[in-house]
């Protein structure tokens, strides 16, 4: 077994409240999900209002394969995003 995860941590400018930056994190996080069948999830800088971390992981049975889908995820998501991706962290573990 294999789990490879994503740490994307994002700047989304212009918002003025955090209920406007949950709306915006759940939707990227709802369409990353749908689009791809990830566990994804808004792991730190909650009260923040201009930045969000969100942590996605795939379970698979193969290393390239999970790490294909984390990078498709990645890219999804800096297109998708109203701005900008300020750091990735890309990391696979294998369990026996």
């Amino acid at each position: 077994m294999v789990v490879s995860m994503l740490l994307v941590i994002i700047e989304i400018p212009d918002l003025t409240s955090l209920k406007d930056k949950r709306r915006v994190v759940h939707s990227v996080r709802d369409r990353v999900n749908r689009k791809f069948r990830v566990s994804v999830a808004e792991v730190d800088l909650e009260e923040s209002i201009s930045f969000s971390q969100l942590g996605v992981a795939v379970v698979s049975n193969d290393k390239i394969h999970g790490e294909r889908v984390i990078h498709g995820v990645l890219e999804f998501i800096e297109k998708i995003v109203p701005g900008r991706i300020q750091e990735v962290q890309t990391h696979s573990e294998s369990y026996d």
